[in-house]
């Protein structure tokens, strides 16, 4: 009972969901010169199933607090996942990042929002309307489920537009594991 209604949620969330959004954020990936994603929470794990995928995909990728993330130039896209839009070390990076003259895109539950104001791109993830309370799927994880499936199908877009193959993929996996 309770996976059909979490699967029947996410499909009405990506359902609403834009559907020009996988080709402007492919667009946006292949202009920068470096991609940094960021996120807060389970944002954070969904930025970095995401950020692993981008690497990947072959894609020059770094996630935000990592000790090892290099500094945030103009040319780089900086990919924000927030459902609120307002966490506030979230907003911190995007301040910078606006600072130096980086592409920000949020991807949120919201089209408005201080995050947002500052970002270049908003990707709204289904509409407002739809994160009401949700039996079974407490404190975010809509937005976070349907943002992990909406990036992961990005990412089927971009393997096949691209030709990029499975086997090119698993030579840039880490073997240090």
């Amino acid at each position: 009972m309770h996976q059909q209604l979490i699967l029947d949620k996410i499909t009405s969330i990506l359902t609403a969901t834009n559907d020009s959004y996988d080709e402007k954020l492919v667009g946006m990936l292949d202009k920068a010169s470096r991609i940094f994603v960021s996120g807060a929470g389970r944002s954070k794990l969904v930025g970095s199933f995401f950020a692993m995928r981008l690497m990947h995909s072959g894609y020059d990728v770094s996630f935000v607090g990592e000790i090892v993330t290099p500094s945030i130039k103009r040319g780089d896209l900086l990919i924000v996942i927030s459902g609120s839009g307002e966490t506030e070390q979230l907003l911190a990076f995007t301040k910078k990042a606006k600072e130096v003259g980086a592409e920000i895109v949020l991807i949120s539950a919201k089209s408005s929002s201080t995050i947002g104001d500052l970002a270049d791109n908003v990707f709204q993830i289904g509409s407002a309307e739809q994160y009401g309370k949700v039996k079974g799927m407490p404190m975010g994880t809509v937005f976070e489920l349907s943002t992990l499936v909406f990036l992961e199908a990005m990412i089927s877009h971009v393997i096949h537009e691209k030709g990029i193959a499975e086997e090119e993929m698993r030579a840039r996996h880490a073997n240090l594991e």
